[in-house]
């Protein structure tokens, strides 16, 4: 009985953290004024390779976006990021690992959420957890650090095998006024995903800025019950 009782006492926190935090992202930004004319859109896991042709497709769309970039990736390519923000876009953290926050113990966790590619610059600054996953711990050092927790509402897939074609269209289907679109600084087919769907959402009238300009609001308890259902299937 004891150890059902250490377990259960180490599990439910963790259990909480997934739930609460990732699944229904209570308290973190989700989307932005449902009633106005503007989303988001966001690129995780840059800069890279396809950097610069993600940069030329939003130039040539008039929108600007949030890259949520890694400090790998910011190391190895710092002259991406003065592109991103002399293209007007904003540069925001995705942490120094990209691994879920459970297999991080609590000291790498800390400088996961610290860390910023821009710390000087005036907040708010924003950091996306990779996989959107949460610790016990991770809205706590967000708190402490200074940091928001920034989530989406709307992702493209394109990590999937579909065709750009295919995934704008189902993207497109899901946004609304105020999304937040998780798309991806890496895989192939996302320029040819951006352009569709920018061409898509200047259709609808939307305008395309970053995240801060929504601005972003955090997830209500009734939006993080939708939210919950919808990531496990129901």
């Amino acid at each position: 009985m004891r150890r059902v009782a250490w377990t259960a006492a180490l599990l439910t926190p963790i259990l909480l953290a997934e739930l609460l935090g990732r699944a229904a992202g209570w308290g973190a930004l989700g989307h932005g004024p449902r009633d106005g004319w503007r989303v988001a859109v966001t690129f995780d896991d840059g800069p890279g390779e396809r950097t610069p042709e993600l940069l030329a497709i939003l130039a040539r769309h008039r929108a600007r976006a949030t890259f949520f970039v890694t400090r790998p990736a910011a190391q190895a390519h710092p002259e991406l990021l003065t592109a991103i923000e002399a293209g007007g876009h904003t540069l925001d953290a995705h942490g120094i690992w990209h691994r879920t926050a459970l297999t991080l113990t609590p000291w790498q966790e800390w400088a996961q959420v610290a860390w910023h590619p821009r710390p000087a610059r005036p907040g708010p600054h924003l950091y996306r957890p990779p996989y959107g996953g949460h610790s016990p711990l991770t809205r706590l050092f967000a708190h402490l650090s200074g940091r928001q927790v920034a989530l989406w509402d709307t992702e493209g897939r394109d990590w999937t095998d579909a065709d750009p074609a295919t995934l704008a269209a189902q993207t497109l289907a899901r946004v609304q006024p105020g999304s937040v679109i998780l798309l991806h600084d890496g895989p192939a087919v996302t320029p040819a995903l951006l352009d569709a769907l920018l061409s898509g959402l200047s259709e609808r009238g939307l305008e395309v800025v970053p995240m801060q300009d929504l601005p972003a609001r955090r997830i209500t308890l009734r939006e993080g019950l939708t939210r919950l259902r919808a990531s496990y299937g129901a």
